[in-house]
């Protein structure tokens, strides 16, 4: 489908001719000529010279036309090059079933602890999460994920998109505290929510991940597990680690420090959605979780036809430089070479 880009622009085509009827006109060049057809000459060979005149004088009028035609042609290809003609191809997206998958990661200090274990070594909760993630979001073709990580503050991390691929290189760079110590578990849902309730409803899914309680942000988790439901959004949330002393490095030392879990906030906001609530002591416990996830029911098939523009400016500004050479080959719609010539003779 072809259009214009900006069609306003249309408005300057008349303007040469606003402006050839509002300029003035020089009075001494009307009275020259008026004198001159009053004025009489006399030559022995007045015929002959006067059939030159004639002559001359026909191919000067036509050569103003053809300037006149020149120039209005120039004038009308510069204005469509501004109003920018442009050609519409249609382009359909086709989306199979799936959902629209927000991850909420917690990145908060605590995430450090080491009291998971890998193939018979410690490994850190950060390490376990990013990998079962990993894992569960290259198995997520045809789903549209965005990731949300938190500490003392949240933020997007990756809009909802279909590049999984992207999602998971997104993911595996996720390092501890890269958003502060604390954990802002209400900003977390409060901004995942923000996200989801642009898709359609029956495929929004929220799954949050955290290792503690909230301690940081301005949105109380349960006011923000409400704004989920009135959204129709689920919130499966996801604890992670063990309760009381864990092995965690500080300074270099392997220490024990005495962490807890808010199970009772993380299940009351899942059942305030409609979700569940998961508790996650090994990797093991992570990929069930992952795989009852998985079990939900997906929502039916979704196309989105957009129109992708083709610039087509180029054709009349490159028809506009043509008769630009054109003009200038053709100064008053006569031959440079003519009008050399004739001024030597």
């Amino acid at each position: 489908m072809f259009s214009f880009s900006w069609p306003w622009f249309a408005l300057l085509l008349p303007l040469p001719l606003l402006v050839r009827q509002l300029w003035p006109r020089p009075h001494g060049a009307t009275d020259a000529y008026t004198h001159a057809d009053r004025s009489t000459l006399l030559h022995p060979a007045l015929g002959r010279l006067a059939s030159t005149f004639i002559s001359a004088r026909s191919l000067t009028h036509a050569g103003s036309r053809l300037h006149a035609i020149l120039l209005t042609l120039l004038w009308i290809c510069l204005v469509l090059a501004l109003m920018r003609p442009q050609w519409l191809e249609p382009y359909t997206e086709v989306r199979t079933e799936g959902y629209d998958l927000m991850l909420a990661i917690d990145t908060s200090r605590s995430m450090e602890a080491m009291d998971f274990t890998v193939e018979g070594r410690q490994v850190t909760r950060m390490a376990v999460i990013k990998g079962v993630l990993g894992r569960f979001i290259n198995a997520r073709d045809g789903d549209r994920i965005g990731i949300v990580v938190f500490g003392s503050q949240a933020f997007v991390l990756s809009p909802m998109t279909l590049d999984i691929h992207a999602a998971h290189d997104l993911v595996d760079g996720i390092v501890s505290r890269m958003a502060g110590d604390g954990t802002a578990i209400g900003d977390a849902i409060g901004l995942g929510v923000k996200k989801l309730r642009e898709r359609p409803e029956g495929s929004r899914v929220l799954i949050l991940v955290t290792d503690g309680a909230n301690t940081e942000g301005s949105l109380p988790p349960k006011l923000a597990a409400q704004l989920a439901a009135h959204e129709g959004i689920r919130i499966y949330t996801i604890g992670v680690g063990s309760k009381g002393l864990v092995p965690y490095i500080e300074d270099g030392r392997m220490t024990m420090v005495k962490m807890d879990i808010d199970e009772t906030l993380l299940t009351k906001v899942a059942d305030i959605t409609g979700g569940e609530y998961f508790r996650a002591t090994d990797s093991g416990a992570l990929e069930q979780i992952y795989q009852q996830i998985d079990s939900l029911e997906k929502t039916q098939a979704e196309s989105r036809s957009v129109m992708i523009p083709q610039p087509l400016f180029r054709w009349p500004l490159g028809l506009a430089l043509l008769l630009s050479l054109v003009l200038g080959l053709f100064p008053d719609g006569i031959p440079r070479a003519w009008l050399t010539g004739r001024a030597h003779g």
